[in-house]
């Protein structure tokens, strides 16, 4: 990975998160560090970044976010239910105001026939002041096209846009 990432995005995420005196903190899977990669690209990251944690393995999924080894089993490490564990526990466990989540199948191979190659499962989460009842996350599917390199970028891009959505939204 070089330097050379695309940084309108992580500035728009920078300008709102700064406007709002908000942070963030990313747990990835298939992705491996790369939305931390792209946020950091741009200068003065550390005013709203709190943290990255690339969680590949399901033991790593539990141990550091929380994920429930009911959700694991029942649907697997690919799944809405995971990716919702996944953004809320890197939000909680970091203790920050925006938690996004990456989990996928980025090939070339691993992929079934309820999630093919290029499935990937994107979350984002907030937390609300205590007591409002206005902390949430949601959870999108997407099916990427390409080889691993492909899925990779096209679901950091998409993270990227889901979480400025959200950002903008409130």
């Amino acid at each position: 990975m070089n330097d050379d990432i695309d940084r309108e995005l992580p500035m728009d995420i920078a300008d709102a998160l700064r406007d709002a005196e908000e942070t963030l903190a990313i747990a990835e899977s298939c992705t491996g560090g790369l939305i931390g990669a792209a946020i950091t690209a741009v200068p003065g990251a550390s005013d709203y970044f709190d943290s990255g944690l690339t969680t590949y393995a399901y033991d790593a999924k539990r141990r550091y976010l929380g994920v429930s080894r009911e959700a694991l089993d029942e649907h697997g490490a690919v799944s809405e239910p995971v990716a919702r564990e996944m953004a809320r526990g890197v939000r909680d466990v970091a203790d920050v105001t925006w938690g996004v989540s990456t989990t996928g199948v980025a090939g070339p191979t691993g992929g079934t026939e309820a999630n093919p190659v290029g499935t990937v499962y994107i979350g984002v989460s907030h937390a609300g002041p205590w007591g409002s009842e206005d902390s949430y996350a949601t959870v999108s599917r997407y099916v990427f096209d390409g080889d691993r390199a492909d899925v990779r970028a096209a679901t950091v891009e998409q993270a990227l846009a889901d979480l400025l959505a959200e950002l903008e939204a409130r």
